[in-house]
């Protein structure tokens, strides 16, 4: 009775390098392009950057068993790493050339259950307030009816380059 799955990644050094040698909006342009390889982490998960512009960024997900808690629904933990790739990719959208990002919260709301049978989920992500050393954004999970699932807010630190 058990299930399996297989998936692979590319070596994330090769973003990490582009990243740091081009703006947030024009990085996260050639991730959804597919020019460069996305983050290994959505290769585990299986979801994707659909959207990106200037302070926004949308992720999607189709549920699957693999994604279920023991209680036969999607874990936090995806509803969260969605929430947060979709608000902090809305925040690397808005950073320059040398500049980058790290979360320092996420706070989640769940607000429905999701399984298999909700279809695609997807995560907008939103820039609230930008500064020069912090920035709040927010995300929403929606499912296929534009049901609100989930709202997340996330803070930012900004910080430059080094070397």
């Amino acid at each position: 009775m058990g299930r399996t799955r297989t998936y692979g990644w590319e070596d994330p050094e090769v973003p990490a390098r582009a990243a740091g040698a081009m703006a947030g909006l024009e990085f996260l342009r050639e991730v959804q392009a597919g020019r460069l390889p996305g983050a290994p982490l959505g290769q585990t998960l299986d979801f994707a950057l659909d959207e990106v512009e200037h302070g926004r960024a949308v992720f999607s997900l189709l549920p699957g068993e693999e994604h279920y808690n023991p209680i036969g629904s999607m874990h936090g933990g995806v509803f969260a790493t969605l929430l947060d790739s979709a608000a902090g990719c809305a925040v690397q959208s808005t950073l320059p050339l040398g500049m980058a990002y790290t979360s320092l919260d996420l706070t989640v709301k769940f607000l429905r259950p999701v399984t298999v049978e909700t279809g695609r989920v997807r995560a907008v992500g939103t820039v609230i307030s930008a500064g020069r050393r912090t920035a709040l954004a927010q995300a929403q999970l929606f499912d296929a009816n534009d049901r609100l699932l989930a709202h997340a807010t996330s803070s930012c630190m900004l910080f430059p380059l080094t070397g």
